[in-house]
């Protein structure tokens, strides 16, 4: 089974006109870039899936079907069942105005994975590394700055405000505005950048080629080379990695995660506590059991 053999089905008439009014919807109600893009993505693959119907026919039953379809021969996750039933829900309730409950027993269990963070050392040999103005600037920003990738590409020269020390992200993730840090060792590469760069009028990365701000992929490519110069390669960091490090080392520093949720901008304060298990515990004097009762390095030794 050929994993494009969805996308290559027609889309019927119907459903185009659907999608129309399902794009109209999203844009009436200033749903988000990502979530407009990955809700028409996924209700076009539906209705390929089923295009000897029309839309109004496709039944629960049958998305479910299709569900349980992409898991076993598609193999996806969790993640993108939940897509596809939460691209459904709004669909059938907000477009074409159809019950629809989300069959939330066809997704894998959800599994609870620390993502991978670099430690403060190995950050500062990134820095060390023989980085281009480019590559260090972009590394600065995402972790001096706990900014996503898509943050970095968007980011204005105007949104940064130097004497303030802050960076204004407009409409990140969510279509929202937020502040965040502008570290003061990064300043100066940044103007030296933007020099550099022949003083883009708009966006902080403009590409030559397009006149454009860079595209993420484009941005992450430079991560890939920054970390290649570092000796980082088999270790897998990406961008999102220097912004899981931001906010777990800003937890080792003292800072208050409420605050931390702030700067990365996070709708909800579970979302940011997973740095929690990721802390440098004996920063703050916690040791184990074992190290109090036996002596250890962070512990008081006992006599025996």
């Amino acid at each position: 089974m050929q994993k494009n053999e969805i996308s290559a089905k027609t889309l019927n008439a119907d459903a185009q006109s659907w999608i129309e009014k399902l794009r109209q919807v999203l844009l009436i109600q200033d749903k988000g870039k990502g979530t407009v893009k990955n809700y028409t993505a996924e209700m076009i693959l539906l209705f390929k899936y089923y295009n000897s119907k029309t839309v109004a026919t496709i039944t629960q039953e049958e998305i479910g079907q299709y569900i349980v379809f992409i898991k076993t021969v598609h193999k996806v996750g969790r993640a993108k069942c939940r897509s596809v039933a939460s691209a459904c829900a709004f669909f059938y309730k907000q477009v074409i105005k159809m019950p629809y409950v989300l069959p939330s027993a066809l997704y894998p269990q959800k599994q609870f994975i620390l993502p991978n963070i670099m430690s403060q050392q190995e950050v500062a040999k990134l820095f060390a590394a023989p980085l281009t103005l480019k590559e260090y600037c972009v590394i600065g920003l995402l972790y001096g700055s706990g900014l996503r990738i898509s943050e970095v590409a968007a980011l204005c020269v105007q949104d940064i405000e130097s004497a303030s020390k802050r960076i204004k992200v407009v409409q990140g993730k969510g279509a929202k505005d937020r502040y965040t840090l502008l570290s003061g060792n990064l300043l100066d590469k940044l103007r030296q950048y933007y020099v550099a760069a022949k003083r883009p009028k708009q966006f902080l990365f403009t590409s030559p080629q397009t006149g454009k701000a860079f595209h993420p992929r484009s941005m992450q490519l430079v991560v890939t080379g920054a970390m290649k110069k570092a000796g980082f390669t088999q270790k897998g960091y990406t961008s999102h990695t220097l912004r899981h490090s931001f906010a777990t080392h800003m937890l080792d520093n003292g800072s208050n995660i409420h605050v931390i949720k702030t700067l990365l901008g996070h709708s909800k304060l579970e979302t940011t506590m997973v740095y929690l298990h990721l802390q440098q515990h004996t920063q703050f004097g916690i040791v184990s059991p074992m190290d109090k009762l036996l002596g250890g390095s962070d512990g008081t030794a006992t006599n025996q």
